[in-house]
């Protein structure tokens, strides 16, 4: 079996009108509940959508404020472990179809 990261930058969300995500959410529940029944999930979170409230952390230790500087980052993961690539896949478009935006998909080493 392998982890493999479902994942999705902020910016692929896109802009909506409030009542457009509100049937994410049970969307979005319901796979997660699903991947539980399944055995398949290690983690999945959504991220503080304020990258100025985001800190890291450089050789000299931590620092205040992001690291990012392409105007992308990070909006939530999904941690899966599973058998096979298309097990990967299936679980990334389900998650993908309950947000409503793209997700990435990519195997741990």
């Amino acid at each position: 079996m392998a982890n493999y990261i479902i994942y999705f930058n902020q910016q692929w969300v896109g802009d909506h009108p409030a009542e457009w995500y509100e049937p994410r959410g049970p969307l979005s529940r319901a796979v997660i509940a699903e991947m539980k029944e399944a055995g398949v999930l290690v983690f999945a979170g959504g991220l503080e959508e304020e990258i100025e409230l985001a800190f890291g952390s450089d050789d000299a230790g931590a620092i205040s404020g992001p690291i990012t500087t392409t105007g992308e980052f990070l909006g939530g993961l999904t941690i899966i472990n599973v058998d096979t690539e298309d097990e990967a896949k299936m679980w990334g478009a389900k998650v993908g179809v309950a947000c409503g935006w793209p997700q990435e998909i990519r195997k741990f080493k």
